[in-house]
Parts: C-alpha cells; structure tokens; sequence
C-alpha cells in the first residue's frame, strides 16, 4: 500500500509541475502552490462550467479556451481519475460488460474534446458541398511544381517553332555548344550520303558534334584492357573516346584485347551503340585495310529515313507491351533541372579525370564548390523535408505531439509462453524455408552432370555447351514445377458431398425447419431478436425464405449482411436456387463494385460495407422491412459500426425489424445491448468432449502438432482429426512433413488422408474436406480458423488445438497495420474444442497448458475496431453528421489513441477543417467505395488533368490478387516479359503500362496469356474502373488524360499517399519520414535495380524485413505543396531534425588500441603505395 502512495505522490507532483508551466506560460508567474491552489478548486468542481466559476470567483478571469485546456490537462493526468478509470474498467471486465457508463463518457469528453464535437443533422451530400461552398478557399489552383512544367512545355514548344534551342536546353546553364541545333539531328555537315544541311553546323567544318550511330571513323587506341581497347575518335568535335569490347575486336574466341592491339595503334571502328556519354565500337565490323563496312545492313540513316519511319511509328497501331507510347525524354523530366553533383561523386569523377578515363571538358561546373548556383540558378535545390509537428486547432493537446500514445494491446500475457511459442514460430518457419532450400540445391548439384568436356572438344555442338549456373537454374526450375507428392497423392478430386435428396427435402432435413413456426412467430413478436445456432443449422439460407413466404416483405426488401464477399455470392446462388428464379431477379447480392440486383428483388444478400454504404444515403432504410446481421459474432468493423446505426434507425422506425444471428453462445452481450431483446436458440446435436492439457509449454506447436497426428493416428479408434494453423505457408509445410513421416512408417499402417484448407486454395479442392474417407483410412484436415465456424466437417472426433492465429493490429504511432501470430481467446478455445463434438464424443488435445488456458488467454477476442485502422469509418460517421465519436454507441468502444491518429490522417490529407468538420473534398472521399488515400488521388487528379490515368492505377491496385503470372517452370520467361512494361516512375506506372497494352489489344485474352498477365485480375480492374467513372460522373469530374506528362501522375500519388513517404539513407536503404522506420525496395519493384532518392509506397509488407510494394519516384518539395499541415521544407539556416540524428562513425582501424580511435588520413595516405595515371 506504501507504494502506491508514493507513486500517487509522485503522479501528483508531475500534474502540478505540468499545470505550474501552464499557468507561466499565460501569466508569467511560476507559482507551485499556485499551482495546487488550481488543481484543489478544480477537484471541487464536477464540471468545467463548475470549475471556471470558481476561477471568476477568486478573480482569475481565464479566457475559456484556457480553463478548457487546464481542465483536460487535469482530467488527463491527475492520479484520482486514473485510478476511478482502471477501477471501472476492472469491474466491467469481471461482469463482462464492455458499455461504458455515461459519466465515464462526459470523462472522456472532457479528456478529447475532438472526439466529443457535436453531432449535425444528415443532409444529402449535394446539399452539404452547397453548404460548405462559401467556407472553404478554393483549391483548384495547381500546385507551382506542375505549373513550371507547363510553362517549360510552352517554352519548348515556341522553341521547336522558331528554331532556337529549347526550354530545357536552358536547365543547365547556356546551351552547350556541343546540342545540335533543331534540324541538325547531330549528324555534321554530311551524314555520308550527300545530304547536305541547309544550316552551317558549329565549330570546325566537316567534324561531326558527336558521333553518330553506325558510321565508320578513323581512330588510335588510347588505353589497352583486358576487357577491352579505348580508342580516340578522329572526325568529331572535341576529344571523343569509345569502348571496343574484347569480343568486338575479331570474329574467333578472344580472350584478352592486348593480345590484337597496342596503345597508339591506329584502327578503323564502327559507331555500334551510343548511351549518354558511352560510345560502343566495333573493329570486326569494319575491314582494317580498306575501311570497307563489313556490316553493311547497319549503316546510318539519312534524315529523309529517319522522318519517314518516325511517320510509320506514329501511325502504325501497335499491341502488346509496346503499344504504350514511348515518352520522349524531356517531357520525363522533373520539374528541375541538374542535379547537384555530392561530394562523393565529386571526388569519384576527379579521379576518373585524373586517371584519363574521362575528359575534363565534360564537367565544367566540377569545381564551383563554393557556389554551385551561381552562373547555373536552375541547379536543383537539395532541400530537406521534414514532418511538420502543429497540431490541428481542433486537436491541440490531444496528438502523438502530446500524448504518449501506445499500440492495441492483443495479447494478455506478452511474456507468457505462449506468446514465446508465437514468436518463436517465425524464426523456426524461416530455418525451415532455408533447410528447403539447402536440399533443393544439393540435391540440384549432385545431379549436375559433367560439363567439362563439351567445352574442351573444339567439335562440340554449341548445345552441349552449357555453364553449371544454368544447368542448376533449369533442375531447380523443373523441381519447384513439380507437384509435391502429398498433393499428388490427393490429386482425385471431388465436389462436394453427394446428395440423393431433393432441394426441398434437403430444406426439410435442417435443424431449423422443426422450429420453423416458433421462429416466425418470435420475430413478428419482436422488433429485434438475437439468433443463436451452430453452423450448417440453416441460419443464413432458410430464415429470408421463411420471413418471404410469411408475407414479411410485402412492405420493403430483406437485407442479410455477410462478413465475406465469397459468402454474400455464395449464399445468393443457394437461396435462388432453392426458390426456384434466376439471380439477380427475386434473390440478388451486391459487393463492392458488383450489383447483382433488379427492381423486383426481395431478397438481398450483401457484405456489411456495402449496407454501411446504403445508410450514408438513406440511414433510415427505407427500402428494407427486414434487415439480418449474420454471423454478428465475427465483429467485423462495419458489423460494429452497423449496430450503433441500426440501433437508432430502430427508435426512428418501429416497423423495422433487426435480426442478429451467432454461432457461438456468447450471444447474451448482443441482447444486452439491444434493449434485453430475446434470444432465440436452435439447438444442435451436441457430445461431449474431453478436453486434454499438455504438462509443460510447447516451444515448437508445429512439431507438437504433427507428433499428435501421427499419436492419435497410430493409437486411438477411427475417426477424423481436425488441426488448427495459422495460414497456408504453415499448412503447406506440415502437410509435407506429415506425408514424409507417414510414408516412412511403412505399408502396415493405415493409410491417412492429408487435406488443407485455406482461402487461396481453389475451391474445389476446398470441397474434398467434405468427403467421408475410404473404408479402413483416416482423414486429417489442416486448416486455418475458418474451421471454427464458417464451415462444419462431418466425422471430425479429434481436434487438436496449439492455440494460435493471426490477427491484423493496428499501431497508431507508426500508423499501419500488421498480421501477426497471437494467442487465441478462450471463447476461440471452445468453439474449436466444440468441433469434436459435432458427431459423437470426441477429444480435444490443446497443445498449452491448462495454467495458460487460464492466464495467457483473453476471455473473447478483440473486436476488430478496436485492433485497426479507423479512417475509413470515421470518415464515413462524419458524413453521416456524426461528430461525437465518444457518445456514439459502439458495443466495445474504439481506444481514443485509434481514433485520434485517423482524426490526424483525415486532418492532413484535407478531408477535415481546422474546426474537425468535413471539408468538400472529405464529403466527396466518403461516397468513394475506397481507402482514404486512393480517394483523395482521384479527387486531386481531376485538378491535375490526370483522371484517366489515376482512374487506371486505382482500379488495378483494387483488382484483387496478383497481375503478373510467374510460373515456377517460367519464372525466367514472365520476369523478362515484365521488365518489358516497366517504367522509370515506379510500379504504379508500371501497372498503367500494363492496363494500356491490354487496352491496346482490344482486351484479349491472349494478349495476357502471352505476356503473364493474370486475365481474371485485368478484367476486374476492368469492371471496377467502370464503377468508379459512375462516381466520377455523379460529381460531374472530368475525365481527361495528361498524355505522355507523367509528372502529373505522379503528384496525384503523392497527394494520397504522402505519408508513406521514404528517402534514402546512406546506412538502412529508405527510413520513412514520418517515423523513421527502415525500409527496402521489394525485389519485384521496377526499381529495385535504380533506387531513387525520394519515393512514396502504397503499403509496406514484413516478411524478412520491411518491404516497399509499389513504389513511385517523387520530388521531395511536392511533399510541401500536396500536404501543407503534414510536411514543411526545413530551415537550410538550421540542421534538420533527420541530419541531427545522423552519427559520423570513425574509420574502422583493425590495428588500433581503441577501436574508436580516429584514422588519419595522411599517415594512411603515405603508408600505401601510390599509383600515377596512365600516360
């Protein structure tokens, strides 16, 4: 008891040296005893109102606005409400009760105040854009970045008329006298067919400005390699140098050039390519006694070519890849100029000048170090940006700034042994995976056969000639094409149970059919009922059959929410078929960007956001008399926030009814919360299970698991085992080690059949879990928590449960979320153990132990509003008029810290105004059935002059699935397929260049069979960019295409997703702005191989470490102008937080007493021994 005194004390003496600064910063008097003088009247006050009249009273006139902010202070950190805080919620623990009471409400309200605004009436979204249109500055001005590149295409295009050099020959300075004028093309004065140019070329006639593709030129060798010869150009301007690789310089096998040319040597070569500054040569193109062409089919064009075939290139309809048109490179450019050369390029190209690999001439602005700017004012600026820390005037006191802002808690006991066990799956997963691949190799070079001898044998047929690399690559290849014998062993495949029975006697035959009247007559009693019954009793198919054929729906439609969109579909199929009509006429279902609906259907199956979607136009429902919430007991987001809706469309319609339906018993929260409704039971066929413990904590439950299979397998009578994991990688391994193990026990045991489930697995291979095993076998199904009440398997008597399963949690202070292994809840427990029971007695084997059954394990689960991300639906609350987030009746309130940091991401991407309330911009991202960020880039792309192309990358990021198609047998063939539509600007032009060749193609399939591209996923992108262009046109938003300006493009990506911003850092690869966190480029990006500076990422994706997926190259000040609250340019006066944080380490010395001991240079510098360049 003594401590916690003392820790009161000192928890009271921080709030008084808290208020104490407060009060200074207003009054200038830093007073302590002040200071407890306030916080003593502020205890005898109930509430601010109270508390500001006693501050008048002793003549302290406050403004409000202060004695609002002291209050909250006090409210937030004085020990008395801390206390009465945890102690209400302890006692709501031990009841089971998760409703907060209303004084603990007005608490929190006093604590954040912009969570409590207060609420508005709903008005149509037209009519709150009328209303909010003389509140709001106009924002339809182009950010300066975009309108300098305007002006830099009029500026080239007015160059182009008058034949002076263009806009951004400017860029750099003056113009080089090395540019070709306009006309010149950069061939000389004769480009070797007697054309001549009509204006006299720069410098010394008959010299070409630089060297020209194809055409023969007289040279002497400057350098001598082993790769290779350096040859000096004779007949083009200025000291021009080119490469003749080893294999250029004869036809036969060469193996070093000195062993053909000499330094001086005079040669003749051929121009064979030309990259930047890199001239390629060739000399066994040309004879060296006559300078005749050897290659004669490769000459130089004249400039009546040239133009002609770029006519036929502009004209000529192309298909596949290449029908993306080519931008040209200036209107690539970003809206700088040069870059500035850093100090280690700087030094690299003093060496290379020095050691006469490159000319001098080349780099003339090399050594203004001083002043880089000054004779070249375009030079782009190395500007720093850096996350601006003010926070909104409607949350002032309440952010990450402020608060110490803490993660989700989802796991009871973080240093329990179960979450050990957790933790340490991962790193047993990933020895695994290298175990896999250690084998595969060996076993790949024990069958590597001998390669020797085809490449001594001069008669050797070039087939047989073949590197051990690529022997290797193709028997890894053929090996991963193999189907894996556990999967070739089940490769029989059956769909689904088998039935004799009629549709109507298979109705008949479900539990809920005896109870059918006592239903009916239950929900024509009740405006709200709470449905319990396992699954596969009927539930969700027969209760809108009934309520149909009772004349329930003469009045409006009958609405069934579904958490999945498989099962909305699904579902919808079944029911239609059961009464007999096509879907889509009586029986329809709608998800997201699919309407499977007609005026005359009655009922409608749809997941719970599209009925989210439903209120935000018509919160009363006034099409629907009957609304059903199925499988309640899943919690999903939207199914949390339907509640609070659906619970106030019920006061204002007593004529609607609500029926919530669960799977599971815990169904009493659920009546509780809706008024003490009833419960309607169906009761199942249930045995008992005996539930058996391990002694000690398992540290591998995938190796306990399989021992089990294998135990009960061997031990026990017949029967099927059901085994909980948490996802396919995890199945896919224990179905392959249970295979081996069974396989290795010889012929005398009982075969047993091996079957996984989980969602990526086709369906009908899903459907052979339903089969009843062959005579004398046993089946084992793998499966993930989808087991434990979306789907009921007959002939399961043994269950084994190692107690874990991923979760999605969201962190509020890095802002994203993540899938991680957790242990599971206690009511998970026994839905799984409950399984064993479904056709006889069965056993339960939980691989942990009883102690952490009871002390490791959560009594329910997380709901998952209180684990992610809240944007979305707040946005979606807000256009509703729901400002009080604190008051709104949610089942199990959200953590304010969640809700703060969506408040903040709405605030910085312009949905909300300084007051907290929607903006235009905001009420428009609401209607889009869209993440925030995506909304905002198609809202901003219209100013842009980008809709269609922003239109594009949104629907194909929504395709679902993967794009690209990279067989194991042709990974090889789809990787150079891919590289083909791979843009400079990142992954989402990437996915546009993708989206125009199939467009290009006329939408044929194959075209994508061709290039690996999955059809199914083009032609959902397909449908959804048709649902989106609805939207676009309701608002009256252009569609108009910025052509080949990809600058524009790639602002409108970075207006959505700026806080996803990274830079690279010179030790971690890419650190996010925003927090700080190390990131890499994923391998499959198209800028893996040239990483840029500045990017922005759609998502990140831990698996090894932290990876970038769809990356786009960015200009660090558009992060300034596209979120102005969010990120400000740093102060180049002041070192910036990012440079601040950087250490400079020593230089590693290994012969150094201590090893932070300093180098110096110069002693380094004398020591070793010094080259002198090349002559």
């Amino acid at each position: 008891m003594s401590t916690d005194k003392e820790l009161y004390k000192l928890e009271l003496l921080s709030l008084v040296s808290r208020v104490s600064q407060e009060l200074f910063n207003h009054t200038k008097l830093q007073d302590k005893k002040l200071a407890e003088f306030v916080i003593a009247l502020h205890e005898q006050s109930k509430t601010p109102e109270a508390f500001q009249v006693k501050l008048n009273e002793i003549g302290a006139d406050f403004p409000e606005w202060f004695v609002k902010n002291l209050d909250r202070l006090i409210v937030t950190m004085h020990p008395k409400y801390k206390r009465k805080a945890a102690k209400a919620k302890a006692a709501a623990a031990a009841n089971g009760k998760s409703h907060i009471t209303e004084g603990q409400k007005a608490l929190e309200a006093r604590k954040f105040p912009g969570l409590s605004m207060p609420d508005q009436d709903w008005t149509t979204a037209d009519k709150y854009l009328e209303s909010r249109q003389g509140k709001e500055i106009s924002t339809e001005k182009l950010p300066e970045s975009l309108n300098i590149d305007d002006t830099m295409a009029q500026l080239s295009a007015v160059a182009s008329r008058r034949n002076r050099p263009a806009a951004e020959d400017w860029l750099g300075g003056e113009p080089s006298n090395k540019r070709p004028r306009n006309g010149d093309s950069g061939y000389g004065r004769d480009s070797g067919y007697g054309g001549r140019i009509s204006e006299q070329p720069r410098g010394r006639p008959g010299l070409d400005d630089r060297p020209v593709l194809y055409k023969i030129y007289n040279g002497s060798v400057s350098n001598v390699r082993d790769f290779g010869a350096f040859v000096s150009l004779e007949g083009v301007q200025g000291r021009t140098e080119g490469l003749v690789h080893v294999s250029s310089i004869i036809n036969g096998r060469a193996t070093s050039a000195t062993e053909f040319v000499k330094r001086g040597q005079r040669v003749k070569v051929k121009v064979m390519s030309i990259a930047g500054t890199k001239v390629g040569l060739s000399m066994k193109d040309v004879d060296q006694n006559t300078g005749a062409d050897l290659s004669p089919h490769l000459r130089v064009k004249t400039p009546q070519e040239i133009a002609d075939e770029e006519r036929r290139a502009a004209t000529q309809s192309l298909t596949g890849s290449n029908s993306t048109p080519l931008i040209h490179v200036d209107e690539r450019k970003g809206s700088g100029g040069a870059k500035r050369l850093s100090s280690p390029e700087r030094f690299e190209i003093k060496q290379l000048i020095a050691s006469g690999v490159v000319d001098a001439s080349e780099y003339p602005d090399l050594d203004e170090d001083l002043n880089p700017q000054s004779n070249n004012p375009e030079i782009e600026e190395d500007i720093d940006i850096e996350v601006n820390e003010v926070e909104p005037t409607f949350l002032s006191g309440q952010t990450k700034v402020t608060l110490e802002l803490s993660p989700v808690k989802i796991i009871k006991a973080p240093d329990g042994s179960m979450n050990r066990a957790a933790l340490a799956g991962a790193s047993l997963a990933k020895e695994r995976r290298d175990l896999k691949r250690l084998d595969a190799n060996e076993e790949a070079d024990s069958e590597s056969r001998e390669i020797n001898q085809p490449w001594l044998d001069p008669m050797a047929n070039q087939n047989e000639r073949q590197f051990a690399s690529d022997i290797k690559g193709n028997l890894l290849g053929q090996k991963a094409a193999q189907l894996p014998a556990w999967k070739a062993a089940n490769k029989v495949v059956s769909y689904g149970k088998i039935t004799s029975l009629s549709i109507q006697e298979q109705r008949r035959s479900l539990p809920i059919y005896k109870l059918r009247d006592q239903l009916v007559q239950a929900i024509r009693d009740n405006q709200i009922l709470v449905v319990v019954g396992d699954t596969g009793s009927g539930k969700t198919t027969q209760m809108a059959q009934y309520l149909a054929e009772e004349g329930f729906l003469e009045k409006g439609r009958l609405g069934c929410t579904q958490p999945r969109k498989v099962a909305a579909v699904s579902v919808a199929k079944r029911v239609s078929e059961e009464v007999g009509c096509r879907l889509g006429a009586e029986v329809g279902y709608t998800i997201r960007f699919e309407d499977m609906t007609s005026p005359e259907t009655k009922i409608k199956y749809m997941t719970d956001g599209m009925l989210l979607r439903e209120l935000l136009v018509d919160p009363d429902c006034s099409k629907y008399s009957v609304l059903m919430l199925d499988e309640a007991h899943e919690r999903t987001i939207a199914t949390d926030v339907l509640f609070g809706l659906l619970k106030k469309a019920c006061k204002r319609r007593p004529d609607l009814k609500l029926i919530c339906t669960s799977a599971t018993l815990d169904a009493a929260k659920f009546a509780t919360y809706f008024w003490g409704c009833p419960i309607f039971t169906i009761p199942g066929r249930t045995f008992p299970v005996e539930t058996l413990y391990t002694k000690e904590p398992e540290p591998d439950y995938l190796e306990a698991s399989l021992i089990t299979i294998l135990q009960i397998h061997l031990m026990e009578p017949a029967g099927d085992i059901l085994l909980f994991l948490t996802g396919q990688e995890e199945i896919d391994t224990a179905c392959e080690v249970l295979y081996e193990r069974v396989k290795a026990l010889g012929p005398q045991v009982p075969e047993l059949i091996i079957l996984p489930v989980y969602a990526a697995l086709p369906s009908e291979m899903q459907s052979r879990i339903f089969d009843p095993p062959p005579p004398g076998a046993r089946k084992v199904v793998i499966a993930t928590n989808i087991a434990e009440t979306s789907i009921t398997i007959d002939g399961i008597y043994y269950v084994i449960d190692p107690g874990f399963a991923k979760q999605n949690a969201y962190d509020p202070k890095l802002g994203m979320d993540s899938l991680v292994v957790t242990p599971i809840s206690q009511a998970q427990a026994r839905q799984r153990s409950g399984r064993a029971g479904r056709t006889g007695p069965g056993k339960c084997y939980r691989l942990y132990t009883e102690i952490a059954y009871r002390n490791e394990m959560l009594p329910n689960p997380i709901p998952e509003i209180q684990r992610t991300n809240l944007a979305s639906t707040i946005l979606t609350l807000k256009a509703m008029g729901i400002n009080d987030l604190i008051s709104f009746d949610f089942m199990d309130p959200p953590p304010a810290a969640t809700m703060l940091t969506a408040l903040e991401q709405l605030y910085a991407l312009g949905a909300l105004d300084d007051e907290g309330l929607l903006t235009r911009i905001g009420r428009k991202m609401a209607d889009f059935p869209l993440d925030p960020p995506l909304s905002k880039m198609l809202i901003k792309s219209v100013d842009y002059g980008c809709s269609e192309e922003a239109l594009t990358i949104v629907a194909m990021l929504q395709a679902g699935g993967q794009v690209y198609y990279r067989p194991k047998d042709k990974q090889a063939q789809a990787d150079a397929k891919k590289a083909k539509f791979h843009q400079p600007e990142g992954d989402l032009l990437t996915l546009l260049a993708v989206y125009n060749g199939w467009k290009a193609s006329k939408f044929s399939n194959p075209w994508c069979f061709e290039n690996f591209i999955q059809t199914r996923a083009m032609k959902t992108a397909q449908d959804v960019r048709k649902q989106l262009i609805g939207i676009m046109d309701r608002y009256k938003h252009d569609l108009v295409s910025c052509g080949t300006n990809f600058n524009r493009v790639r602002m409108a990506i970075c207006s959505g997703f700026f806080r996803n911003a990274a830079k690279k850092d010179p030790t971690e690869g890419y650190k996010t702005l925003v927090e700080g966190t190390p990131v890499s480029i994923h391998p499959s990006s198209a800028l893996f191989q040239r990483p840029p500076e500045w990017c922005v990422y759609y998502e990140l994706v831990l698996t090894a470490k932290e990876y970038m997926h769809q990356v786009t190259v960015i200009e660090p000040k558009w992060l300034s102008e596209v979120a102005p609250t969010f990120f400000r340019v740093a102060d180049q006066n002041k070192i910036s937080k990012r440079k601040a944080s950087e250490k400079i380490e020593p230089l590693f010395d290994r012969f150094a007493t201590n090893k932070d001991d300093w180098i110096c240079l110069r002693d380094l510098w004398s020591s070793t021994t010094r080259y002198a360049p090349p002559m």
